[in-house]
C-alpha cells in the first residue's frame, strides 16, 4: 500500500486529504508544518508527498527545495497543494521540483487521480535500465540521475531531467508538445502544453551555450521540439 505524506498547516484540509487518501486505498500520515514533514521523511521515506505551499517557515517551496537537494529524497514525487493560482506561481513550483500542482479548493477524486499519476511516473522511471546518453557536450546518466555539460555538473529539476532525457533518446525526431506531455508528465496530467514550453525555456538556460540561440534543443514552429542530431 503506497504511503503518502500530507503536510498542511490547516487541520481541516490536512485531515480531509488524509481521510480521502485512505478511503482510496492509500496509507497516509499527516504533518502540521515543514519541519515535522522533513523529520518524518528521515524516519520513513514515503512513496509521495502532498505538500502545502503557504505554511509557516519552512514553507512548501523551501521543503521542496530541501528534498530535491538530497540524493536520498530527490526522486520522491511531490504534489504541491496551494491556494495560489497564478501561472507564475505554478511555474515557480514546478521549477523548484514539484511533480504536479493542484489549486484549492479541489476535489478529492482529482487529487487521488493525480497522486496515482505521479506514482505511476515514478514507477516507470525506476524501471529504466542503466543507460548513458551523450551528445553535444552533454552526458546524461539515467541511473544516477546526473547531467554533465563539458565535464561540469548541471543541476536540473526532476521534470527538466526527464524532459532532457526524452528529447535526447529521440534526438533528430520532432516530438509534439502533446507527445511530450504524454511521455514526460503522463497521460493523466491535467495541465496544458504551456508547461512544456516553460520547462524547455528553463532547460535551455542550463544546457545551451546561448539560450537565446539554442543549438541543442530546437523549436519546430507550430509542432514541438527536437534534440539536434549532432555527430
Amino acid at each position: 500500500m503506497p504511503l503518502i505524506y500530507v503536510a498542511d498547516d490547516e487541520p481541516n484540509i490536512r485531515k480531509l486529504v488524509v481521510f480521502g487518501l485512505k478511503d482510496e486505498g492509500f496509507d497516509s500520515a499527516e504533518f502540521a508544518d515543514g519541519e515535522k514533514l522533513l523529520a518524518g521523511v528521515q524516519a520513513r521515506r514515503p512513496d509521495a508527498i502532498v505538500l502545502d505551499w503557504m505554511m509557516p517557515p519552512p514553507d512548501g517551496l523551501a521543503v521542496c527545495r530541501t528534498l530535491r537537494a538530497s540524493p536520498e529524497t530527490r526522486n520522491i514525487p511531490i504534489l504541491m497543494l496551494t491556494a495560489r493560482g497564478e501561472e507564475i506561481d505554478k511555474v515557480l513550483g514546478l521549477e523548484l521540483g514539484a511533480d504536479d500542482y493542484i489549486v484549492k479548493p479541489f476535489g478529492m477524486k482529482e487529487l487521488c487521480a493525480r497522486v496515482r499519476a505521479v506514482l505511476r511516473r515514478a514507477e516507470r522511471a525506476a524501471e529504466i535500465p542503466e543507460q548513458t546518453l551523450e551528445c553535444g557536450g552533454l552526458k546524461v546518466d539515467i541511473t544516477r540521475h546526473t547531467v554533465e555539460k563539458n565535464g561540469e555538473n548541471v543541476e536540473l529539476t526532476a521534470k527538466e531531467f526527464d524532459l532532457l532525457a526524452m528529447l535526447m533518446k529521440n534526438r533528430g525526431k520532432v516530438l509534439t508538445r502533446d507527445n511530450l506531455l504524454d511521455k514526460v508528465w503522463g497521460v493523466e496530467y491535467f495541465g496544458d502544453t504551456r508547461t512544456v514550453d516553460v520547462h524547455v525555456r528553463y532547460l535551455r538556460q542550463k544546457v545551451e551555450n546561448d539560450p537565446d540561440k539554442p543549438v541543442l534543443i530546437q523549436t519546430v514552429r507550430g509542432v514541438g521540439y527536437k534534440f539536434a542530431d549532432l555527430k
